[in-house]
């Protein structure tokens, strides 16, 4: 992967369009980290640059949750970095895959949400329990374990995600991915999958107790001793 400049990918670009695309990438990456969906310099998002074979996406070893515009980097889908000495993200070979077989995407959000990928550690895909879910992710499905940056794994996601109705997949034992025709979407497909692994795994405990044993209160004396401040 080599920094190239001729000829110009990105001709025809709008200079102020790369830099709201930039912005909102931070923006959407440090929410996902303030809202515990990923963790230390795990994950990586990007998105695709209107028109064009070019991405924006996240560059190597940085944390999400202290990300700037300088964290960014362009980079064709066949591995061309377009900016001098940045690097991206060593998952940046499935983000391309994705976009070459799916014209309708515009985004995609690798993040890590603790719930889901409990479910992806027990190689259990979590059933869509809620109707926000139904109606957002449609169905998940499950990628099997292999090297992170790897070519074995851009190809068994990029394998899957041809299926042109797919949203959402987790990855055995490591994370998520989610797209969207924008950032934005593609993001609030992740949270929509933690939330329904979250509320599946609520449910699942709730429905081995019997509804006498759900919570015991002790005898409370005075009821209304909190309201009085």
């Amino acid at each position: 992967m080599n920094p190239v400049h001729s000829p110009d990918p990105l001709d025809g670009v709008d200079p102020a369009v790369l830099r709201l695309l930039r912005d909102e990438l931070v923006e959407v990456s440090r929410r996902g980290y303030e809202r515990g969906l990923v963790v230390g310099v795990s994950g990586n998002n990007s998105v695709r640059i209107p028109g064009t074979d070019v991405v924006l996406i996240k560059t190597t070893g940085c944390c999400q949750g202290e990300m700037d515009t300088a964290d960014t980097v362009l980079v064709t889908l066949d591995g061309d970095v377009l900016e001098d000495a940045k690097t991206p993200s060593k998952e940046w070979r499935w983000h391309a895959g994705i976009y070459r077989v799916r014209s309708d995407v515009g985004a995609v959000v690798h993040l890590h949400p603790p719930h889901a990928v409990a479910f992806a550690v027990a190689n259990r895909v979590p059933m869509i329990v809620h109707t926000a879910a139904r109606g957002h992710l449609r169905r998940i499905e499950m990628a099997d374990l292999l090297p992170a940056g790897s070519q074995d794994l851009a190809d068994q996601l990029t394998d899957m995600f041809a299926d042109g109705e797919l949203r959402v997949a987790l990855m055995r034992e490591h994370g998520s991915v989610s797209v969207g025709p924008d950032l934005r979407t593609a993001y609030y497909r992740t949270e929509y999958l933690e939330d329904n692994a979250r509320v599946a795994l609520l449910a699942a405990q709730l429905g081995a107790m019997s509804p006498d044993d759900h919570i015991r209160l002790a005898e409370d004396s005075a009821p209304l001793a909190e309201a009085e401040g």
